[in-house]
Parts: C-alpha cells; sequence; structure tokens
C-alpha cells in the first residue's frame, strides 16, 4: 500500500458507487485513491467468458434505466471514454402465454395503447409524474428522510409510490395485460407486492424506461465501468486492485474514507474501533432475498412464442400479476417457488459482438430466500419453456450462481442480496441505520457509500456521489 499521508481521500471498493464517490472526490480537487481487493473492477458490474469461450456475458447487473437517469452520471464525458448505449427495440416484453405479450415501449402512449381497457389509467397513472420525471430524479435518488427540492412534485409521486403495488394494481388497472406489466415491474423490489413502498418501484422503472429506455452497454455491462474508471484517471485519481483491505488501520492516513462496502463488511473493517452497540446498529441492518442466477451460451435466438418479445432486450418470465405475487410471497416466506419470476435479458439480440456469429448469450434470475442453497436450474427453464417452446434445445452451456457463489463473487451479496440490503419501506427510509447522515459512521471520518446507504439499489452512482458530497460539507 501506498505510505501513509499520500492521500486526501481513500476509497474502498470499485462497484459503481465506489468510483462515483472516487470521481466526485477527485473533480473536486482532493488526492483520491480506491482500492479494490479483485483483479477487475466494478463489483457486479462486469463481463467476462463465463460458459464457453466468445461468449461474453455480464457477471451481475446488464440492463441499465437508472444509469441513464442519473444525474451524476449525466455529467461525466462518458462516450467519449468509448461507452456506447445500445437502446433495443423494445426495452421491456412480457409474456402471458400463446402469442400474447405485453410490452413497455419508450413511448408512453404506444404502451398504453396495448393495454386495450386499461389505455387510460395507464396514461392517467404515468402521463402526471412523466411531466415530473425531470424535476423527480434528483429527489428520488437523494436520502428520502429530507425536505425535497421539488414538494410538489414530490408529494405527487409519494402518494402512489407508498402504495402496496397490489392495491395499487387493484385500484387502477382491470386488464391482465396491465396488471402483469406493472407486476413485473414492482417485483424488482425483492419484496411481497403487498408491502408498503413497492409499488415506487414499479413506478420508478416504468417512468425511466419511458424517459430514457432501458439500455445496455454495447461491449457489456464492463464497459461502463471502464468508462467510470477512465473519467476518475482523467481527474487524477488512482485505482488500485488486487489489495486486500481488512482493517481500517491498513490504509495510508487520509482525512476521508469512503467504503463502498455492506454494513457488515464496515464493521469487519472498524473492529474495535466501534463500541458494542455501533456495531449492533449497523449488522442488524437486514439482508434482503437472494438471488439464484443462470448465464446460458445459445445456438440460436430464444424462440419466443409471442413474436415480440424477440425484439425486447428484458423479458419478464413470470405469467399473470397472481402468479407473480404468489413467487414473491413464496421468497418472502423463505421457501423457493414452484414457478419462479425470471427476468432475462438477451442482449446478442443488439450487440452481436458479445457471441460467435448466429450464437446468443442469455441471462436469467430469479429470487430464492436469503442464503438459499436450492439449485433453481430446472425450475427457471421450465418458465422459460412455458412460453418459449423448444428453449432448453438452444442451450450450447450454461453456469448456475448459488447464493453462497454470489456472495463468494462479490462480499457486498449477503447470501446473494444484490440490492444492498432490504428493500422494505423502513429500510428505504433508514438506510443502513437512523442518522441525519446516512453516510457518516460514527468513525471520524469514515463515510459508507454502498447500495446499503441511499437511494439503495440499482447501477447509478448516487450513493457514492451523496456519501463524497457529505464528505465534502463536514
Amino acid at each position: 500500500m501506498p505510505q501513509s499521508g499520500d492521500y486526501d481521500a481513500v476509497v474502498v471498493g470499485t462497484g459503481p458507487n465506489g468510483l462515483a464517490a472516487a470521481l466526485r472526490l477527485a473533480q473536486r480537487g482532493l488526492s483520491v485513491v480506491a482500492f479494490e481487493q479483485a483483479r477487475f473492477m466494478g463489483g457486479g458490474v462486469r463481463s467476462a467468458e463465463l460458459t464457453l469461450p466468445g461468449f461474453l456475458h455480464d457477471v451481475c447487473s446488464a440492463v441499465y434505466p437508472l444509469a441513464m437517469a442519473s444525474p451524476f452520471f449525466a455529467t461525466l464525458p462518458l462516450a467519449r471514454h468509448g461507452l456506447q448505449w445500445i437502446h433495443p427495440s423494445i426495452p421491456l416484453a412480457h409474456p402471458l402465454g400463446g402469442n400474447r405479450a405485453v410490452l413497455l415501449h419508450r413511448s408512453l402512449q404506444l404502451t398504453a395503447g396495448g393495454l386495450g381497457r386499461d389505455r387510460d389509467a395507464y396514461l392517467g397513472l404515468l402521463e402526471p409524474l412523466l411531466q415530473d420525471w425531470p424535476r423527480l430524479v434528483p429527489d428520488l435518488l437523494r436520502p428520502m428522510l429530507r425536505v425535497p427540492s421539488e414538494v410538489r412534485a414530490c408529494a405527487r409521486f409519494a402518494r402512489k409510490a407508498v402504495l402496496p403495488a397490489d392495491l395499487l394494481i387493484r385500484r387502477v388497472f382491470q386488464s391482465p395485460e396491465a396488471k402483469a406489466l406493472f407486476a413485473g415491474l414492482a417485483a424488482h423490489s425483492l419484496q411481497r407486492l403487498d408491502g408498503w413502498g413497492t409499488a415506487g418501484f414499479g413506478l420508478v422503472l416504468a417512468l425511466a424506461g419511458h424517459a430514457h429506455g432501458w439500455p445496455i452497454p454495447r461491449g457489456g455491462a464492463q464497459e461502463l465501468t471502464s468508462a467510470l474508471a477512465a473519467c476518475l484517471r482523467e481527474a487524477r485519481g488512482e485505482i488500485l486492485t488486487g489489495v486486500m483491505v481488512s482493517r481500517l488501520e491498513q490504509l495510508p492516513r487520509a482525512r476521508i474514507i469512503l467504503l463502498d462496502l455492506s454494513p457488515k463488511g464496515f464493521v469487519d473493517l472498524a473492529g474495535a474501533r466501534l463500541n458494542w452497540m455501533q456495531r449492533h446498529r449497523y449488522l442488524r441492518f437486514p439482508a434482503g432475498p437472494g438471488v439464484f442466477k443462470i448465464d446460458y451460451a445459445l445456438s440460436s435466438p430464444i424462440p419466443w412464442a409471442a413474436a415480440e418479445c424477440a425484439q425486447a432486450g428484458v423479458v419478464h418470465v413470470g405469467g399473470t400479476f397472481e402468479e407473480i405475487a404468489l413467487s414473491e410471497r413464496e421468497v418472502l416466506a423463505g421457501r423457493e417457488p414452484a414457478r419462479p419470476f425470471v427476468l432475462l435479458a438477451q442482449p446478442t439480440l443488439f450487440d452481436v459482438l458479445r457471441a460467435p456469429r448466429g450464437h446468443h448469450v442469455a441471462w436469467a434470475y430469479c429470487h430464492v430466500p436469503n442464503g438459499s442453497r436450492f439449485d433453481m436450474t430446472i425450475r427457471i427453464e421450465e418458465q422459460i419453456e412455458r412460453f418459449a417452446p423448444g428453449f432448453k434445445d438452444c442451450i450450447l452451456a450454461r453456469r448456475a450462481v448459488t447464493c453462497a457463489e454470489m456472495e463468494a463473487t462479490n462480499p457486498n451479496y449477503r447470501g446473494g442480496d444484490i440490492s444492498g440490503g432490504s428493500n422494505a419501506l423502513r429500510h428505504l427510509l433508514f438506510r443502513p441505520v437512523a442518522r441525519l447522515c446516512p453516510y457518516r459512521t460514527p468513525l471520524p471520518g469514515v463515510y459508507l457509500c454502498s447500495a446499503s446507504t441511499p437511494p439503495g439499489g440499482g447501477v447509478h452512482g448516487m450513493c457514492g456521489f451523496n456519501a463524497a458530497e457529505a464528505a465534502l460539507e463536514s
């Protein structure tokens, strides 16, 4: 490690939040170094050949509506550093059986037009919020317990967002198409759909889709990380990979230390510098459900029964609103669902350089109880086959990852939780502990900047940006 006193600020972890934190500090003229224990930067924003040579997969995240919405990322010259966004013809498709599918288009009007008798209901719900979206985003990606800069816009959003998704669905929609579409969006919360605040997840993802799309980086997720790292180096920040940090005392002396770590990771690094009560407060922040993920190398595109699904970057494979709600209830009750809600991305329909000519990759995961060791491969593939007969015949190779393997890849993914902790409403309000500044820890100069802080999971960098701003203000 560099000698003590070499830097104004030190960042541990180079996920998108760690890189954003380091970059913000470097932009303000501080000397910054970021340490990463793995050989590669990016945390969950990485790509690798996970199945067969020539098939480039995304290790964790793959599709980035919130990266496009991020106020901080919007200020960065990411394109100059090689990042190219690909916008699939259709951001999201949701098959309903047979040749039927409901579609989320970039166009609000086109999406509503596919919802039959719920056309006006969808427009009535989303159109006012979409008009507010540019004013809403900065407040949505900050801590919730603060006075918003746009009070009226946030109040209009909050009245709907605070509701349980299933309550909003039953109040607003009548058709199975609209109900299924919104249920799939809300299920990204990794919560039961009757949980307070789950409607907010559905609204944010729908609004982001209409405002920005659900894009993928050309060449894979690693390209986003590489562009962020290039911005940091351009601002004279340093990145050192393959550096294991097990105690805060190992770090160079610095005025500011930012940790892109889970609360448990922070407690482990702090050791005896925290008293018993402080340790307890951070360790009791609960993890959310885990995920079981499969990467596929395919001989051909997925043969969806509903042809429109072959034009979508993401496919929600879960059937009806009722089926998705049941699947998420099972997960939160500690059971692996028989018919899981599967989130699937098919990037090589739009980025042909990521697989050998004529071949494809697919990325799929489902929610499971935290720490689950159950192999969901058969259940996931039966769900996909249900809406794409012949899918199994396309599989050349697969790589399945359990919760434990997910955590081994990235220690922040406790028990397979990729969201940085529970997304229950109370844990969004007090994340990870109840403090006026949720990024500041009890240790002077030490801040958390991971997805365990507001605004939470998703690739937007705003946890890191907000933590860096808090540190600069101190």
